[in-house]
C-alpha cells in the first residue's frame, strides 16, 4: 500500500469528471430524475478507477527506459543523448518523460510527451549544451504513465545516477585538425630548401670546406681524422609552442553564457592538438597572481592527455593578473626560443601600458604572439537606431571602446609583437590561421 500511494497520482480529467457528477447532484435536490442519473454515473466512475489502477498497478514494469550518456562532455558543444523507452503495457500507453538535467542547466521543466503503442519501442534524441568545465550529475528519469482512459497516473523512477566530467571543447578537434590540413596552408610555387643555421639540432660530422663556420670545429673529430672536421647543424624541426592563459579579471566577462577563460581554454586545447599535428612541441601554463599548470612543450603521445587534463582542472578567482611573476617564471623556466601565445584581454590602452613593459621583455627571447578579444555587444549597440540623446552617448562610448582595441593592436605592433583581435566565437579559427601564418613564414 505505500508503495500504491507514493506513486499513484489521480489526473485531472477525474476531478472533472467528479465536478460534472456534484454538480448534477445539486440538481438532483431540485429534479429528482439528475439526483439518480448522478449515483449511476458516480458508481461507473468508480469502476472505471479502479480498472485503471489495476490496468497500471497490475505489471510492477510497465516502461523500462535506458539512457545512453556520453563518456564525458564538451564544453560550449552540443552533446547528445539518447533514451530509449519500452512499453510493456498490453495497451497504448500515454507517457510523460521528465529528466533530470544537472543543475547547470537551469531546467526544470524539461519534459517529453509521448504516446506508445503495446510492446512497442521509442528512441529520443536531445542535446545538452555546458558553458562550463567541471562535474555534471545526472539525476534519475521520472515518467508518468497512464492509460488511454487518463483517470489515474503511475510514477516510475528508473535509470540509474550518473555523474559526467566536462572537459574543454574536444568534440571540435577534427573540424580544426581538417583545417589545418586544407590547401590554404600549402605554399604554391616554392621548394624545400635545407637551411643550415646554429639551432641545437645536429645533423653530421664533416669535413671542413672553405666558407664554412669555423667555430664550429670538432676538435675530437679533428684529432681523430687528422683533418679538420666540422658539426653541421639544421634548423631545428620541431618548435616549442607554449599557450599562456590569463587566468585573471580580465577574463571573467561572458558571451553567449560562455567566460573568456573557457574560450581560450578551449582554443589551447584545439590549437595544441593542430601543433602535434604540424610536427611541434605543444606545451600551456597559466597564470593569474602566480603561474601554474605547466605542461613543458614535447612532442609525445600523451601529452594531449596531459594537456586535456591541466586544462580541466584550471581554477581561478580572477584577481588581478600580475605579468612580473609571468616574465620571471618564463624566463626562469622556458630557456628556447618558443612561440608564446598569450591569451589575455585589454580594454583600454591604459590597461595594455600597465602590462606592455613585461610584454616587450617577452617578445626580447621569443615570438610573442598576443591574442585578445572583441567586445561584440558594443557592435549591437553601435548599429542599434539612436533614439533619445542616452542611446546617442551610449554610441560614442562605444565607437570609443571599439577604437581603443585598435589603438591597441597598432600599439603592439610598433614594439614588433603580433597581435589577434578576434571575437570569442571566433577565438579558435582565428588563433590556428595567425599559428599556420607564423610558421609558413619561418618566424619561430
Amino acid at each position: 500500500m505505500k508503495k500504491l500511494y507514493s506513486t499513484l497520482f489521480l489526473n485531472n480529467r477525474l476531478f472533472y469528471i467528479l465536478a460534472g457528477i456534484c454538480f448534477l447532484f445539486v440538481v438532483g435536490f431540485f429534479v429528482p430524475v439528475f439526483f439518480y442519473i448522478s449515483k449511476i454515473l458516480l458508481g461507473i466512475l468508480s469502476l472505471l478507477v479502479f480498472v485503471d489502477v489495476y490496468a497500471l498497478f497490475v505489471i510492477e514494469k510497465g516502461v523500462e527506459v535506458s539512457r545512453f550518456l556520453p563518456e564525458r562532455l564538451s564544453n560550449g558543444d552540443n552533446n547528445k543523448i539518447t533514451l530509449q523507452i519500452k512499453n510493456n503495457y498490453s495497451f497504448l500507453s500515454n507517457l510523460s518523460v521528465i529528466e533530470e538535467l544537472p543543475f547547470q542547466f537551469q531546467k526544470r521543466d524539461f519534459i517529453f510527451n509521448i504516446k506508445l503503442a503495446s510492446k512497442k519501442e521509442k528512441t529520443i534524441h536531445y542535446d545538452v549544451k555546458p558553458t562550463q568545465r567541471g562535474v555534471y550529475h545526472f539525476g534519475n528519469v521520472n515518467i508518468y504513465a497512464s492509460t488511454p482512459l487518463q483517470l489515474a497516473t503511475k510514477k516510475y523512477i528508473l535509470g540509474d545516477t550518473k555523474e559526467l566530467k566536462c572537459y574543454p571543447s574536444f568534440l571540435k578537434l577534427r573540424d580544426f585538425n581538417f583545417k589545418a590540413f586544407t590547401d590554404a596552408t600549402i605554399s604554391y610555387g616554392s621548394k624545400k630548401v635545407r637551411r643550415i643555421g646554429h639551432s641545437l639540432e645536429f645533423e653530421q660530422i664533416k669535413e671542413y670546406v672553405s666558407g664554412d663556420d669555423i667555430r664550429t670545429l670538432n676538435w675530437k673529430a679533428t684529432a681523430k681524422r687528422n683533418q679538420l672536421m666540422i658539426n653541421q647543424y639544421v634548423e631545428e624541426k620541431s618548435q616549442p609552442v607554449y599557450s599562456i592563459i590569463d587566468k585573471g579579471r580580465a577574463m571573467q566577462l561572458h558571451f553567449n553564457n560562455i567566460s573568456l577563460l573557457d574560450y581560450a581554454v578551449n582554443a589551447t586545447l584545439a590549437i595544441s592538438n593542430v601543433i602535434l599535428r604540424k610536427q611541434d612541441k605543444a606545451g600551456m601554463l597559466s597564470f593569474s597572481r602566480k603561474l601554474e599548470d605547466i605542461i613543458v612543450a614535447e612532442q609525445r603521445n600523451s601529452q594531449m592527455q596531459l594537456i586535456s587534463e591541466a586544462l580541466y582542472n584550471i581554477k581561478t578567482d580572477f584577481s588581478e593578473s600580475d605579468f612580473s611573476s609571468l616574465y620571471a617564471a618564463v624566463k626562469r623556466k622556458i630557456t628556447n626560443r618558443s612561440l608564446l601565445i598569450l591569451y589575455t584581454n585589454f580594454e583600454t590602452m591604459d590597461g595594455l601600458n600597465r602590462q606592455l613593459s613585461y610584454l616587450r621583455a617577452l617578445a626580447k627571447n621569443h615570438l610573442l604572439l598576443v591574442v585578445f578579444f572583441k567586445n561584440t555587444e558594443l557592435n549591437t549597440v553601435v548599429h542599434s537606431k539612436s533614439e533619445n540623446i542616452q542611446d546617442v552617448y551610449d554610441t560614442i562610448i562605444a565607437e570609443k571602446f571599439m577604437h581603443e582595441k585598435k589603438r591597441i593592436v597598432k600599439a603592439l605592433k610598433k614594439y614588433g609583437i603580433p597581435s589577434v583581435l578576434t571575437e570569442p566565437e571566433n577565438l579558435t579559427g582565428d588563433t590556428i590561421n595567425k599559428y599556420l601564418e607564423l610558421k609558413s613564414r619561418g618566424l619561430f
